[in-house]
């Protein structure tokens, strides 16, 4: 019997079709990955019987990066990154192993159905998923065609069974754009990013970030929001008059009339129009018109109007609002959210997903009511030729959905039904009124059809108080006529919704990244968010977009990267070729490149007006192992040390507190040695300024601390305090912290496992002797007369922590807190005395040992 493989890009979709395409009766095991799930279950393809695997993929299998000696910031000169720097697939996440787990599951397959998600993306991780699985799978005959793509839009039994009987081949041109935008996106955005990283950290002290980035979307998406800024910097407000009139008639309340020269801006000729004005007692009613008008419904729902709206009236960012609507999409409550798309195709099955929401006890009524006296066509929007508008697929409540699901899913459900209902009717009455020479009017709105806006009350007509009746000729006593002054107001701060609008319509980022390239200004410290969603620049971003200005304005503005996009989409289409596009593109942003590291003097001096320089920040913490001088301590991200007499920078593990370590100095390079701690609960570990910028060691890469560093005598050592291997990486080895006492601990030194034991013990070694059974390193424990846990009345003992009955007792495993993932030491270094004492050995009984204490 042959095999299909089938994948789909999450492990909860693959489950989703799995269960509809076996109608339930799929056995289902855990990948070796231990993230993805296999679902197998038989039946019949291309006519005939088939074993079906169903699996998934994470996301992307690959990711592009530049080989590994150009990954050195220090060592490569940026300018290399635009031609000479090779660049490589990796995979996306190597602790998922998901290129062996594919290989694995498709060793002995027959065929590859590919279930990922259809946009560019999507096409992009099929042949990711090709390329690893291809080489194990079976080879058909010559004319057997064994690869085909599955095309759907939602989770839904007829969309999926519709896929699985029109299946197609997936699109290596979609896939093609995708590569380039990839690799121009690495290229640029590295060799601007490192550069100007490189250079501003180097010279001011209190930038607050750590990554001065550079991004061909990022950066003229933040130039919007400082655009913003400068024209609020730079409103003068102007004084205006307008001409406010009341009368009235009898006992009927007073009506307020617009002027129709609506405002002069000269208070002397305001004056003499009322001075005219008021030579009349009475106004004259001139005419009164009717109209009927109409409030359209909207167009069906698409991405960037699906990110507005939750972002102005839901208060959601869009990163936040995508994630929430792809796991609404997943879970089969509504279609693919990443669409351009405005207008449904005929076929589109709109009375069947309208009729599940026939019971809801929210707009159930009004759905009954549709459907009763027939709903009206979509009004037609625009068909970008990728997936249907985003539509709710089925009922839901807000007890499955959560409180941020559930009221986007209120949202787009409202928006659904709104596009097939009636549109909004109502009656507008303008009466013309003249006073004098002069003339006035008033308008009122009155409600003649609700429509959709029943379903979007928050589009409805404002209820107004109704204008008297009233006809040509009538008169109005006048009550008052006075000068009003008023001024012209700036603009304010962009709002998210106004930003997405502005990128849409500049072709910056796709529906699918313009979530991405917002949440990057505001991460990188460049943009606020503020009351109301809006994006207020922060000192850093403004003067960042200043000074692309001033050198080359190209830089921020939406054209180039707006006709990259154009060249991109060609790409897709297969009307431009791959390489001429990447080329053509890299080579314009070379020059550029070249041109902004020979001018970058232009944005210095601004930076000098808005930062203080690095020598004039931060505090004395260490002395120099050079000069012997004091270096400063700077806290603001990133946090550094600085010598000013040396003028050298040396980097410093993030996310923790920094201190000096008992004044100690490291035996290589007599730089007083410093201790990063995340807290209490969190992990410690010493390090030397200058070996973390400069491994000593052939085996030791950037960013290790002491805990990493194989000097083979140095008493802080990984060779003097390793213990063992880590209970549960590969890799890791388990550390004495000797500042931890008298709350003695281990700490992984490339993970966040903590090891507590020996509490209120005196003092606690690590022997030179290892333990026979597992190879780790003895403990020599000297316990407190008072608190010694040992019988007989010993207080000292020496044994291995991990086979040792008398330690097992006194160990507690635990995860640290980390101020922020990955806030220690970079990883990297070597197990305990390898090539002096062998590799520590995980022993049968460790997990048992430490699990039993698991918190």
């Amino acid at each position: 019997m042959r095999t299909v493989l089938m994948v789909a890009e999450k492990p909860s979709l693959a489950q989703s079709i799995a269960k509809i395409l076996s109608k339930g009766s799929c056995s289902s095991r855990k990948g070796l990955n231990g993230a993805c799930s296999v679902h197998e279950y038989a039946g019949s393809f291309q006519g005939q019987s088939v074993r079906f695997k169903m699996t998934s993929v994470c996301g992307h299998v690959m990711s592009l990066d530049f080989i590994g000696k150009y990954n050195n910031w220090d060592k490569v000169d940026p300018a290399e990154l635009f031609s000479k720097a090779p660049t490589e697939k990796k995979e996306a996440n190597p602790k998922l192993s998901m290129l062996k787990f594919l290989q694995v599951e498709a060793r002995g397959c027959d065929y590859v159905v590919l279930w990922l998600d259809c946009d560019k993306e999507g096409e992009n991780i099929c042949f990711e998923v090709l390329d690893a699985v291809q080489p194990v799978m079976n080879k058909g005959g010559v004319r057997e065609q064994s690869v085909f793509r599955a095309k759907f839009s939602s989770i839904t039994d007829t969309d999926i069974w519709n896929a699985m009987n029109r299946l197609g081949e997936p699109n290596r041109n979609e896939a093609l754009s995708v590569d380039a935008r990839q690799e121009l996106d690495l290229r640029i955005g590295c060799a601007f990013t490192r550069f100007q990283t490189k250079y501003f950290q180097g010279k001011y002290g209190n930038l607050d970030s750590s990554l001065i980035s550079f991004g061909p979307c990022q950066t003229p998406t933040l130039g919007f929001c400082v655009e913003r800024h400068d024209k609020i910097q730079s409103f003068k407000p102007e004084t205006y008059w307008v001409i406010q009139a009341k009368v009235f008639k009898g006992k009927d309340s007073p009506l307020v009339l617009d002027w129709n020269r609506v405002r002069v801006f000269d208070r002397d000729v305001g004056q003499m129009f009322v001075n005219v004005a008021k030579t009349s007692r009475e106004a004259l009613v001139e005419s009164v018109s009717k109209k009927e008008k109409t409030k359209q419904r909207p167009q069906a729902l698409n991405t960037v109007e699906m990110l507005r709206v939750a972002s102005s009236a839901l208060g959601m960012g869009p990163q936040h609002t995508m994630q929430i609507a792809e796991r609404l999409y997943t879970q089969g409550y509504i279609s693919y959210p990443r669409t351009e798309t405005t207008h449904y195709p005929e076929n589109f099955d709109l009375k069947g997903a309208l009729k599940q929401q026939a019971n809801s006890p929210m707009w159930g009524e009004e759905v009954k009511a549709l459907l009763s006296s027939g709903i009206n066509r979509p009004r037609k929007g625009s068909d970008a030729g990728d997936h249907p508008p985003i539509t709710p697929m089925r009922a839901a409540s807000e007890g499955e959905l959560g409180s941020d699901g559930w009221r986007l899913y209120q949202y787009i459900t409202q928006h659904f039904i709104a596009t097939l209902s009636q549109d909004c009717k109502f009656l507008q009455t303008t009466i013309d009124f003249i006073i004098g020479p002069e003339r006035f009017s008033c308008t009122g709105k009155t409600l003649i059809s609700a429509g959709f806006t029943s379903l979007m009350p928050w589009q409805g007509i404002p209820l107004e108080e109704a204008l008297p009746t009233c006809e040509r000729g009538d008169t109005y006593s006048v009550d008052e006529i006075k000068l009003v002054e008023k001024q012209t107001s700036p603009p304010d701060y962009l709002t998210e919704a106004e930003l997405i609008t502005l990128m849409e319509k500049h072709g910056i980022g796709t529906d699918a990244s313009i979530p991405v390239h917002i949440n990057n200004v505001c991460q990188r410290n460049y943009v606020t968010v503020e009351n109301g969603r809006k994006l207020k620049p922060t000192n850093l971003g403004i003067v960042l977009v200043h000074g692309y200005y001033k050198i080359d304005a190209e830089l921020v503005l939406p054209t180039i990267r707006s006709a990259v996009e154009k060249q991109l989409n060609l790409i897709a289409l297969g009307k431009a070729n791959f390489t001429q596009v990447l080329q053509h593109t890299l080579d314009i942003f070379r020059r550029k490149f070249h041109f902004f590291v020979d001018s970058i003097t232009g944005m210095d001096e601004l930076m000098e007006v808005s930062f203080s320089p690095i020598a004039a920040s931060g505090k004395p913490l260490s002395r120099c192992g050079k000069c012997h001088r004091f270096m400063k301590y700077i806290q603001t991200k990133p946090s550094r040390l600085h010598c000013s007499h040396c003028d050298e920078t040396y980097s410093l593990p993030q996310n923790g507190a920094i201190k000096l370590y008992k004044e100690l100095r490291c035996p290589l390079d007599d730089f007083e040695l410093l201790l990063w701690t995340s807290g209490a609960r969190g992990k410690s570990f010493p390090l030397c300024p200058y070996c973390f910028s400069n491994p000593p060691f052939r085996d030791m890469k950037k960013g290790m601390g002491c805990n990493e560093c194989t000097h083979p005598s140095c008493q802080h050592s990984l060779s003097s305090l390793g213990i063992g291997q880590c209970v549960e990486c590969e890799g890791g080895v388990l550390v004495l912290d000797t500042t931890s006492g008298p709350k003695w601990k281990m700490a992984c030194n490339k993970c966040n496992v903590v090891v507590h034991f020996f509490e209120h013990a005196h003092k606690v070694q690590v022997s030179q002797e290892s333990c026979e059974s597992c190879d780790a390193a003895l403990m020599l424990v000297d316990f407190n007369k008072t608190r010694c846990p040992l019988p007989a009345g010993e207080t000292q003992h020496t044994g291995c922590v991990f086979c040792d009955p008398l330690f097992q007792d006194l160990v507690e495993l635990k995860h640290a807190t980390m101020r922020r993932r990955g806030g220690g030491a970079r990883r990297g270094g070597r197990g305990r005395g390898r090539g002096r004492r062998g590799n520590p050995r995980k022993p049968k009984d460790k997990m048992a040992a430490l699990a039993a204490y698991f918190v």
